[in-house]
This record gives C-alpha cells, sequence and structure tokens, in this order.
C-alpha cells in the first residue's frame, strides 16, 4: 500500500466523522430524540413537552465539545461513577503515553527508517509506507540505536505513567468504600450449595448453620426462590399498578412498591425507611416460601462489616463444594436468575463456554483470511479473475486495499460481543458487573488473537497453523510480519477507531429503533426500558487492541501514532459526553477493569519488547539486542510489584477499613438502622416492575402538585423540550 491509498482511506473516515458528527449536533436538540441523546437525564429529572420551533435547533453546533472538555473529574465521578472515571483515566493515560511516542518516534525513529537505505525517494504522496517502517534500515546500520532507545523511553514512560495511575486509583477505590458506608454488600454474603436435608428446608438449614458457627454475629438471612414464581408476582404487580387510580390531594399517595407495605385498606405514608422495613410483606406471607419453591442459596447479613469478611474468608465445612460463600454484590448487581442455578454445575459451564470461544474463535479464521486476501491485489485478481480491468483503475485498488478490507473485518467483528456475553451468561455469573468483566476478557482475548495475530502472521489459514512449529522462530516472524500488516492496522484504526466513535455518538441503532416507535408505531412515549448502561465490556477491549497495535507499530512503524493519539482524544470527547447524558449507571463496579488495563498494558510492551529482539536480530545488531533483555525483565519486575502492592485492593476490602467504618457506626448509633434497612435491601423481584411502579406513581404525584400549586410545578427542575436550551442549559442546571 502506497501513501496515496492510506490518505483514500483516511479521507472516506474523516469525511464519514464530520458528517455524523454534524447530523448529531442537530438531531440531539430535537424533543423527539431525547431518549436517545439524554437518557441519563431522563431518568433524574422531570420534562414538560414543548414542540416551540426554532432555527437553532437545525443549525449544527459543537457546543457538546465544549462541555465535555470542561466537565471535572469530580462530576464524572458523581454522574457514573468509579467505573466511569476509571475508564476516563484509562484514556488519558493513552493519550499521555502516546504523546511521548509521537514526539520520540516522529522525530527521531522516523527519519531513520525513511533514509535508512541509499535509495532514490519518490513524491511523498506516492511512496511505498513500507520506507517508513524498520524494514527500510539496512542490516547492520548504526541507526537501530535510535530505536532501541526509543524503545526504552517509552517503556520507561509507560511504567512511571502505570504506577502512578494505578496508585491514584488504588487511593479512589478506597475513598469509594469508606463513602459507601450504607452499602448492604459490605454485610452481607452469598451462600450457595447449602446441603439439602430431607427433614428440614433449605431455610431451617440456613438458620440452624449460621446460629451454631456464628451466634454472636449472624444477623439474619434471605432464602432465594424459583425465578419463575418471582416472576409471577412481579407481573401480579404490574397489574396492580396499572389499575391504580388517581386518589384526590389529601388523601397519602402509595409507597411505589406493589409487593411491600402494610396491607391496609387505605393508602398510606410511611414515616421512615424502617416502618418500611418491619411493614415489608415477606415470602411465606405470599405463600411461596416452601420447600418446593427454595434453591440452594442464601443471602446472610451479619452485624459488621467484619464478621462478613472473615465468614467469606473461612472453609465452612470438611467439603469445599459445600456452603461456599462470597461477598455479596450490590442488591442492584444481583442476577437472580443465575444464583438458583447448582454450583456443582459452574466447573462444567466454564469448561463447555471456554471451549465454545475456542471453537468459535478458529472459526472467525475464515472472514480474518478472506480480509487479508483483499489487501494484496496479486491474490485477489488470481482469486476473482473477472475483477482484473476493475483493479487496474487505482482509484478502485486504493479503495480495496485501504478501506474495504477494515471495513468488511469491522463489520465480522460486531457478531462478537453479542456472542461473548451470551457465553459469559451461560457461566452462570451472579452479579452484573462479573457477567460484563467476563465478556471483556472473551472479547480482549478474541480480538487480540484475530485482529492482531492471525493478520499479521499470514494470509492462509494454513500457514497461520505452521508458523508455531518453533517457538524461538516467534519473534523473528512477528519482526518480519509487523512492517508489512502495519498499514492494514492504520487502515483499521481509521474505519474501527474514528469512524466507530463517529457511529457511538450518533447512537444509530437505538436512534433508528426510536424512529421507528415514534413515526410508524405512533407511540410518543418515553420509555425506562430504552436507557442504556455503559458498555465497558466493548470499549475496554477497544483501547486494549489500539493500544497493544501503538505499542508495537510505535518503533517498527511510527506513522500509525498521529492515527492513535486523534482517536484517543476524540474518544476521550465522545465518551464524556456519553456518560453526561446518555448511559445511565445501574451498579457499580468499584473500578475492577484497571487492573485488566494494567496487565493488558504490560503484555503489550514485553510483547513489543520481545518483536524488538526479533527485528534486531534479523537487522543483525547483536548489542541492540542485548540491551532489550534487561527492559523486558525490568518491565515484568514492575508488573510483579503492582501486583502485590495495588492490586489485592481490587480483589478484597482492607479489614482495618471496615472495623474503623464499624466502629463509627456504632458510636454514631446508626447500626441499629443499618441492620433494619438490610432486611429489605435483597428484593427479589425485577427492577422493571419497582420501576414501572416509580413511572406510574410519580407521575400521579406530579399532576397532584401541579393541581395543587401551579407556580411549584414550572420550576427549573422540570426541562423544556424543542430548543438548544432544552438540550445544554437545563439539564446542566440538573447536573
Amino acid at each position: 500500500m502506497d501513501i496515496a491509498a492510506l490518505l483514500t482511506s483516511a479521507g472516506i473516515n474523516v469525511g464519514i466523522c464530520i458528517v455524523l458528527f454534524g447530523l448529531y449536533s442537530v438531531l440531539r436538540k430535537q424533543p423527539s430524540n431525547r431518549v436517545v441523546y439524554f437518557g441519563r437525564r431522563l431518568a433524574s429529572v422531570r420534562l414538560r413537552s414543548s414542540d416551540v420551533f426554532s432555527i437553532e435547533r437545525f443549525v449544527p453546533s459543537p457546543s457538546w465539545i465544549v462541555k465535555a472538555w470542561e466537565t471535572t473529574e469530580e462530576e464524572i465521578l458523581s454522574i457514573g461513577g468509579l467505573d466511569a472515571l476509571v475508564f476516563q483515566r484509562m484514556l488519558i493515560f493513552s493519550i499521555r503515553v502516546f504523546s511521548i511516542a509521537a514526539i520520540i518516534c516522529l522525530l527521531l525513529v522516523l527519519p531513520m527508517n525513511y533514509y535508512g537505505k541509499d535509495m532514490e525517494h519518490k513524491y511523498i504522496a506516492s511512496e511505498s509506507l513500507h520506507v517508513f517502517t524498520i524494514g527500510n534500515v539496512k542490516e547492520g546500520s548504526r541507526w537501530l540505536w535510535a530505536h532501541c532507545l526509543a524503545l526504552y523511553i517509552i517503556s520507561c514512560a509507560a511504567c512511571v505513567l502505570l504506577y502512578f495511575e494505578y496508585k491514584s486509583i488504588t487511593e479512589m477505590r478506597l475513598a469509594h468504600i469508606t463513602k459507601s458506608s450504607l452499602n448492604p454488600g459490605h454485610f452481607t454474603i452469598l451462600v450457595r450449595s447449602v446441603p439439602w436435608c430431607p427433614e428440614e428446608s433449605f431455610n431451617d438449614t440456613v438458620k440452624k448453620f449460621f446460629t451454631n458457627y456464628y451466634p454472636s454475629s449472624y444477623l439474619s438471612h434471605q432464602m432465594v426462590y424459583r425465578r419463575s414464581i418471582i416472576r409471577k408476582l412481579m407481573l401480579d404487580a404490574e397489574k396492580m399498578c396499572s389499575l391504580i387510580i388517581p386518589v384526590p390531594v389529601d388523601r397519602p399517595s402509595l409507597r411505589p412498591c406493589c409487593l411491600c407495605g402494610k396491607t391496609t385498606a387505605s393508602f398510606k405514608i410511611l414515616a421512615s425507611e424502617a416502618e418500611t422495613a418491619k411493614d415489608c410483606i415477606s415470602f411465606a406471607d405470599l405463600n411461596v416460601a416452601t420447600r418446593e419453591n427454595e434453591c440452594a442459596a442464601a443471602f446472610v447479613f451479619f452485624k459488621t462489616r467484619c464478621s462478613a469478611v472473615v465468614a467469606t474468608q473461612m472453609l465452612q465445612s470438611p467439603n469445599p463444594m459445600l456452603w461456599v460463600t462470597e461477598l455479596a454484590p450490590e442488591p442492584h448487581d444481583v442476577l437472580w436468575s443465575k444464583i438458583s442455578i447448582p454450583y456443582k454445575q459452574l466447573w462444567l459451564r466454564k469448561i463447555g463456554t471456554l471451549l465454545a470461544s475456542i471453537v468459535f474463535m478458529f472459526v472467525f479464521l475464515i472472514p480474518v483470511t478472506f480480509v487479508q486476501g483483499l489487501t494484496q491485489l496479486d491474490k485477489l485478481s488470481k482469486m476473482f479473475p473477472f475483477l482484473r480491468g476493475l483493479l487496474k483503475k487505482k482509484i478502485m485498488s486504493q479503495v480495496l486495499t485501504g478501506y474495504l478490507p477494515s471495513v468488511i473485518l469491522m463489520l465480522f467483528l460486531y457478531s462478537v460481543p453479542p456472542v461473548m456475553m451470551v457465553f459469559s451468561s451461560v457461566e452462570g455469573p451472579f452479579s452484573r458487573s462479573g457477567r460484563k468483566k467476563s465478556a471483556a476478557l472473551k472479547i480482549l482475548y478474541f480480538t487480540i488473537w484475530n485482529v492482531f495475530f492471525v493478520n499479521i502472521l499470514s494470509g492462509s489459514v494454513i500457514n497461520q497453523l505452521t508458523v508455531f512449529t518453533s517457538v524461538k522462530e516467534i519473534p523473528m516472524q512477528l519482526a518480519k510480519a509487523i512492517p508489512t500488516q502495519a498499514t492494514f492496522f492504520m487502515t483499521y484504526v481509521l474505519t474501527s477507531g474514528w469512524a466507530g466513535l463517529a457511529c457511538e455518538v450518533m447512537q444509530l441503532f437505538p436512534l433508528s429503533c426510536n424512529m421507528f416507535k415514534k413515526f410508524i408505531l405512533r407511540n410518543g412515549k418515553d420509555s425506562s426500558d430504552d436507557l442504556m448502561t455503559f458498555p465497558y465490556h466493548t470499549e475496554v477491549p477497544r483501547i486494549l487492541l489500539f493500544g497493544l497495535i501503538g505499542f508495537t507499530c510505535s518503533v517498527m512503524a511510527p506513522l500509525i501514532i498521529p492515527i492513535l493519539l486523534v482517536y484517543f482524544v476524540l474518544a476521550y470527547l465522545v465518551y464524556r459526553n456519553q456518560i453526561l447524558n446518555v448511559y445511565i449507571p445501574k451498579y457499580e463496579g468499584g473500578g475492577h477493569f484497571w487492573p485488566i488495563f494494567h496487565n493488558t498494558t504490560i503484555f503489550s510492551l514485553v510483547l513489543t519488547q520481545v518483536i524488538a529482539l526479533g527485528v534486531f536480530g534479523i537487522k543483525e545488531s547483536p548489542i541492540a539486542s542485548g540491551f532489550i533483555f534487561p527492559l523486558v525483565f525490568f518491565t515484568l519486575l514492575f508488573n510483579e510489584y503492582c501486583r502485590q502492592r495495588f492490586y489485592p485492593i481490587f480483589v478484597k476490602d482492607p479489614i482495618q477499613i471496615l472495623i474503623e467504618m464499624d466502629r463509627d457506626d456504632e458510636q454514631s448509633g446508626r447500626m441499629e438502622e443499618i441492620h433494619t434497612q438490610l432486611r429489605s435491601a435483597y428484593c427479589q423481584f425485577p427492577i422493571t416492575a419497582h420501576h414501572f411502579c416509580e413511572s406510574v406513581l410519580s407521575s400521579e404525584t406530579h399532576q397532584l402538585k401541579s393541581a395543587k400549586d401551579p407556580e411549584e410545578a414550572k420550576s427549573g427542575k422540570e426541562i423544556s423540550e424543542g430548543s438548544e436550551t432544552w438540550a445544554d442549559v437545563n439539564f446542566e442546571k440538573e447536573s
């Protein structure tokens, strides 16, 4: 591929970005699209319909970029939680490290590559991209010292930045633990694989076990029941909510929970959360707490955080497959349908999904091989003789080699996240965050293998399998292949990165569904089901893949670094805007994606250094190769230090902090209130039913307030639609 083909790909993707960003700045101002572009804010404020025509609604403006840039980290933390802030820190780290790499490689390495051989250079636009890679440096050249020095600078800068980021995020996680003093998960453990006893129910077995072995710290427990029973209760609750008639203004209103509350003839406002818990109807009152409906799992509540942590760190019985205990996730993070899966099945499910993921990974070699064929015109003309006349045209050859392969691969890759999410769900995780983390790891391994390794090794399945006949040959093979495949990675970053961000901000699929619902089905209501959570399982692997490409190609093919740098800056702005306006956080994961980011970045650095060994071996520079060995050793040593110093905090909560929190709660008298709230913290019915009731009752309450005090109904918390003011000013007051 030459520079002209790369510029063709860049021009197409820049044009797509400009068009989509311009359309977004217009569509976001339209009242009919508020659920697509302001879903998070719709979940926290009331709306007042207004269809006032304004010319500003149809004029593109960059105001959303300015607001995303001006947003502080404190605002990101309060709006999106620690996970959103950690994701932003990943982008900030990438911007910093690749800014350093851009300065070093473009000023030092790129000239060495371009003038590496004694040759007559053509006009830049007609030059082959190969002359900008390390492949253009002749064997035994002294200029290879520049590449070795650049690799040292990039590796050291990455390790220093990783250290300070890891330290900062660890402090944020500790602060998050101390601030969430009323988190029920700190007092609760999930007990699975409760042994079956024919003389008594699971409920009695759990109560007898914990009152016997934890008499001073055990508080109470809640059994897990079959999902079908809870589903029936949820449907009954929705029917009850739909039949509620607005009551007179002077009468009390109903609590927004249809399965809880005292059964009286009239509605009643409960004075406090404690009264709510006391008046909640138990499952026994609803005739579902029978032995046939119980599962071999329960949530067990302890009096202190320390007692809950201690209970999870010990074996509860001589048989490790019985009485399995883990700290419970927060209530909104629980996957109730997966807790009922027998614990003895989980290891079989994990093996099965692992094998299925491997099979899917190898099946995906077919589209990757096809894409590789498109990058080589000679092979393409042999496979499809009828295209020879078309391929002779310069513009078509530039489009085929510079743009089409990355587009086809990106379209195939859209099928990967749903498949991996299904695999992760089949594994049986008991939390939404755990399922998303498992899916993220699967997608990460899949993309690194298929997008990186398979693409750079060869263009045929046979060669891809035979290339690993000798482990010693792997660095050499990678060293030979990366300079030749760097052009494909450039076009892939342009297509999947730049154009992908434009599609992300446009929300093409939700926008299409919203238009179909409102203009075809004539349904003008905005449903809470349309709200989305942040897709960490797809975006974190994408950032890590681009980081891997950036590190491995930085010294080999420095032209890719400016393209990556533009992507990370755009991603920083786009995802800030999405966190502020679109995605709603339904649970808090505590920044658990950062260790994945750290470990993958270390892997990328070590892989880059190993490939450099192969490159310097091919280029007959043994001294430069010798200097790489200490760099690999110190990188691995740094990773081990971080693993010992910071990683345990992301796995376990420090007992010292938990004991101090227990003492503070006991001294302040809040412990009794916490114990009361624990009994009703984990409600086993879908949150959608709860939100359904809340939406019905909140709308009725709003109507009653409007009838009682018209001036109060016109307060600033109501948002007017149909103008830039609605989109940018009033929503900012709310946040």
